[in-house]
């Protein structure tokens, strides 16, 4: 057997998990429209009523995939992933948390001009001044759409403050 054969997830396992996580963000629907109001007022429906009911189809739907799951499924040892197909999907996935990292302690803009520098290299092989050029016009038009254009501020850090940009 493989090495890849052995490093694997099954699909029975992958549904499981996907079942409970749509479940959690049907959880967490219903509690935030919960908390915005799920009744009705003298002029209709609150702010939360139907993001409650979709939270809770959500929720439906998550149950009803996990008791398929449990109790019906017959394929035994179907491999949903092995580590040789995880490789392009981590490369893609783990840029992304990085990005939602350094975007949170820097900036949007400063997590965006690295993600697209960090990917324009590493994923399309330009060279560094192209990828750098890029990152930089890119964030800079992000900058002029949002904040100028549109009057959105968007989420800026320790780096914006220093420069002006607030």
């Amino acid at each position: 057997m493989a090495e890849s054969e052995n490093q694997s997830v099954s699909r029975r396992t992958m549904e499981v998990v996907t079942a409970l996580l749509t479940a959690g963000a049907g959880l967490a629907i219903c509690y935030g429209s919960w908390q915005s109001g799920i009744g009705w007022a003298e002029t209709g429906p609150e702010a939360g009523y139907f993001p409650f009911y979709v939270g809770v189809l959500i929720i439906l739907g998550s149950l009803v995939t996990l008791l398929r799951t449990l109790f019906f499924y017959r394929r035994e040892g179907e491999v949903f992933l092995t580590m040789e197909r995880a490789r392009p999907v981590l490369g893609f996935f783990l840029p992304v948390v990085a990005f939602t990292i350094v975007s949170l302690l820097l900036g949007l803009y400063v997590g965006t001009a690295l993600y697209i520098c960090g990917a324009m290299m590493w994923q399309g092989g330009y060279r560094w001044w192209i990828s750098a050029l890029a990152a930089v016009v890119v964030t800079g038009l992000f900058y002029l759409v949002f904040e100028i254009g549109f009057q959105v501020p968007l989420l800026k850090g320790p780096i914006e403050n220093w420069l002006g940009i607030y």
